[in-house]
């Protein structure tokens, strides 16, 4: 079976086809942030029109990379939410005219599976169960996955999302749109001795995150830097860096050993754009080190929204029989918990 998978959720327009006997033939993907720049985040308005120009274009590129017709194609999956409710539309309006026009099954994808089933696109890919720690620009989650549509949540984020905590820091610091990845490559120029920042909810009970108060902590540690010393250095920006991700990599390392021990389990999944950051990678593989535990994460290129991962998600639904009707609905928030279990794989 080949599954043609369409991504648009927030600034990356996604396209991919996977079969499952081949594994991933295609993937296009193409990133709006030149055009969100200017803005310092992503203009929802922009970015819908935007996916309008690019995804017809990414689904001919991918169809030719794949060396494939229309006609080799049998299903069709997008992203139904979460995301920006003008990006989804355009995704799922594509993704079902398309289906209707070529006579096949399409199927809405939860973007946060597509994520958390990302590292099930690589040969080591891990066995369930296992705890999944989905960490990006709009969600951080703790999962506790028993099988693809099994999901306990365990926390999250009260308010800020680490990524979004990222980019607002970046702002802070005056750095370039995306801040995120920004702030991290800063912070290997950092002191690691000259700025300790507080690491929120570790020291009470429970698998909850919140963000928000380190973006303010670094406010108020500028602030303070500038009235004593009139000016933001670039060292001193790069130290503050270095501060503020040592304490997001602590916090979310901490809460991942607290969900492992209460569950039992030994395996690590960490998943969402995020996942990424070089110094959370080794953060947690030390982690899962002393432990004597396994983690995992999805290639680079998957850890940022793609087509690829909604392939992959949308074939083990379809092929359980699973398909949307003629109707387009989108879901801007949406619980995981809701999805229906795959019975096999």
């Amino acid at each position: 079976m080949r599954v043609l998978g369409i991504e648009t959720s927030c600034d990356e327009t996604g396209v991919a086809i996977y079969d499952d006997e081949k594994g991933l033939v295609a993937n296009q993907l193409y990133t709006q942030i030149a055009l969100h720049a200017d803005y310092g985040g992503v203009v929802p308005e922009l970015a819908s029109r935007d996916h309008i120009r690019k995804t017809a274009p990414l689904i001919q590129a991918a169809l030719a990379e794949a060396n494939l017709n229309a006609e080799d194609i049998d299903g069709i999956a997008y992203t139904a939410g979460p995301g920006l409710v003008g990006a989804l539309l355009v995704g799922s309006t594509i993704a079902r005219s398309l289906a209707y026009a070529w006579n096949l099954p399409a199927i809405g994808v939860h973007h946060m599976e597509g994520h958390l089933l990302a590292p099930m696109l690589e040969e080591n890919a891990p066995r369930f169960p296992f705890i999944a720690l989905l960490v990006s620009g709009g969600h951080t989650q703790l999962v506790k996955v028993d099988a693809v549509g099994q999901y306990q949540l365990l926390g999250e984020s009260i308010d800020d999302a680490a990524g979004e905590a990222f980019d607002k820091t970046a702002k802070l610091l005056g750095l370039d749109y995306p801040g995120g990845a920004a702030l991290s490559r800063l912070a290997q120029k950092g002191n690691p001795d000259r700025f300790i920042f507080p690491r929120p909810m570790t020291d009470r009970p429970g698998l909850d995150f919140s963000f928000s108060g380190l973006k303010t902590f670094a406010a108020n540690t500028i602030a303070q830097v500038i009235q004593q010393e009139s000016e933001l250095t670039e060292q001193t920006k790069a130290d503050i860096a270095y501060a503020f991700q040592q304490a997001v990599v602590e916090t979310l390392a901490i809460k991942c050993r607290r969900a492992l021990k209460e569950t039992g389990l030994t395996r690590l999944v960490i998943a969402g754009g995020v996942s990424a950051n070089k110094q959370l990678r080794q953060h947690l593989s030390e982690l899962m080190q002393q432990l004597n535990g396994e983690v995992f994460y999805p290639q680079p290129q998957f850890c940022t929204d793609n087509g690829a991962m909604i392939a992959y998600a949308g074939l083990l639904r379809l092929k359980q029989g699973e398909q949307q009707d003629l109707a387009i609905e989108v879901k801007p928030r949406w619980s995981m918990t809701t999805l229906s279990p795959i019975v096999t794989i």
